[in-house]
């Protein structure tokens, strides 16, 4: 789903009027980690309804999430008395960028086009290296992060730094 239209921007609650919003996370993509990592949690087939509820979800809208993760083939459904979703895959081994990716589309996009494919002119003839730099930035978290590490929360080395900085909590 890279090719999607659809953009993923990252984190910030959203600001009070007159402020700039930041980046932002589309509720479908914030819906379907909280679902997946519940589903990691459980450690074995949930239908989207028990997930739904797990994590204070609308149902339907679960269930329309989740049906775009199993395309994606990050969880597969089966049927019957023990029927649910399930992670198609280890959970070490499903990254939070992956999942981005299958909800949303790319994880950084200017305009509507990948950051490579942007030029500018003059003055801002460098302001494409910036938005290269930071998709970079999002790689070097979320490609990095897998369901499991968030779940177990034994999270990597350098979110720990990051997070561990007291500027990184507050709003600018």
């Amino acid at each position: 789903m890279e090719g999607s239209t659809s953009h993923t921007q990252i984190i910030a609650p959203r600001a009070p009027v007159g402020q700039n919003h930041g980046m932002h996370i589309p509720a479908k993509v914030d819906y379907g980690l909280r679902a997946l990592l519940s589903l990691a949690a459980a450690g074995e087939p949930q239908t989207a309804e028990a997930l739904a509820s797990a994590q204070g979800l609308p149902p339907r809208f679960l269930g329309a999430i989740m049906a775009d993760l199993r395309r994606a083939s990050i969880v597969a459904s089966q049927r019957g008395a023990e029927g649910g979703y399930r992670l198609a895959r280890g959970a070490e081994k499903i990254t939070l960028a992956e999942v981005i990716r299958a909800l949303d589309g790319p994880l950084a996009e200017v305009r509507g086009f990948r950051p490579e494919a942007t030029h500018y002119d003059g003055a801002a003839e460098h302001l494409q290296e910036v938005w290269v730099a930071v998709r970079a930035s999002l790689r070097a978290v979320l490609e990095h992060v897998t369901l499991a590490e968030v779940a177990s929360g034994r999270l990597p080395k350098q979110i720990a730094r990051l997070t561990a900085d007291p500027d990184s909590w507050q709003p600018h």
